[in-house]
């Protein structure tokens, strides 16, 4: 049965009218067809159906990680699923890693995070801005991830505390100034991604990864596009979440050993090619 505390996504199959709300006895959501009180809720488990007032079907599902980070409440731009999950997959995050983030905002992408490392996993995020950090504890509360979340109001100017981390994620207006940092922060071999907003800032943030010697540098973009479910039309939805962001990801990579130089490998070379034909002639 569903508890008070638990996220419910309801949905009316009519007009796919739809709502993630956190079970509080005493409360109630209001929608198109009527008033749904939420200890009705508590008298049903997920999957059932519950009929308003008006007798319209609701039925209750389980709030999914990708619907929840779309509904929080947000003081600023957030990263969509679209991109959140391929960040995911492209930085190898894992149970039990470490993720070092800058760039809290209203916490969308520390949520997933979150949710990926498991409880023996670690999120360590970081935002100049309190307000941000607050709102972002917030949502990782209600999601439940909040206990994997190291909360760091802090500016970037003075380095992540950090060493040897599994992934780093830089999701900041100038992410080429602070490059160093992530360098520094980040586990020889492991990913750092990045998001910005415009071309423009993708130029300056490659030049900084060439001077850090980063590998296997992709720049990228996705688009997402639904369909319309009605057996009988099916055709693309009149709307689509085109572009949200250029996803960047490159590997650190330590500096070569310092080589010999070219004269001294000639040298051995010619002397070795001696040797060769004094035993030959032997």
């Amino acid at each position: 049965m569903i508890k008070a505390g638990d996220l419910v996504f309801i949905w009316n199959p009519k007009k796919g009218d739809n709502f993630l709300i956190k079970v509080t006895p005493g409360m109630s959501q209001g929608t198109h067809f009527g008033q749904i009180k939420h200890s009705d809720l508590m008298e049903h488990g997920y999957g059932e159906g519950i009929v308003t007032p008006k007798g319209e079907v609701y039925y209750l599902l389980r709030p999914t990680l990708a619907g929840y980070t779309r509904r929080i409440k947000r003081q600023t731009q957030i990263v969509f699923p679209k991109d959140a999950g391929f960040i995911l997959q492209h930085m190898n995050i894992f149970p039990g890693c470490t993720v070092v983030e800058c760039g809290t905002g209203s916490g969308s992408l520390c949520c997933t995070f979150a949710h990926f490392v498991g409880d023996e996993g670690r999120v360590c995020t970081y935002d100049r801005r309190e307000e941000f950090s607050a709102l972002a504890k917030k949502n990782a509360e209600k999601w439940g991830v909040a206990h994997r979340i190291e909360f760091n109001v802090r500016s970037l100017d003075d380095g992540f505390k950090e060493r040897d981390a599994d992934a780093v994620f830089l999701d900041i207006p100038t992410p080429w100034e602070y490059i160093d940092k992530a360098y520094e922060a980040l586990a020889p071999g492991n990913h750092l991604g990045i998001l910005v907003p415009t071309a423009n800032q993708i130029s300056e943030t490659l030049v900084k990864l060439t001077e850090f010697g980063f590998a296997d540098v992709q720049v990228l973009e996705l688009m997402l596009r639904y369909y319309k479910t009605e057996p009988n039309r099916i055709r693309p939805e009149d709307m689509m979440i085109g572009h949200t962001g250029y996803l960047i990801f490159a590997v650190k990579t330590l500096p070569l050993p310092k080589q010999v130089p070219a004269a001294e490998n000639n040298g051995d070379a010619e002397a070795g090619t001696e040797a060769e034909e004094e035993g030959t002639e032997e």
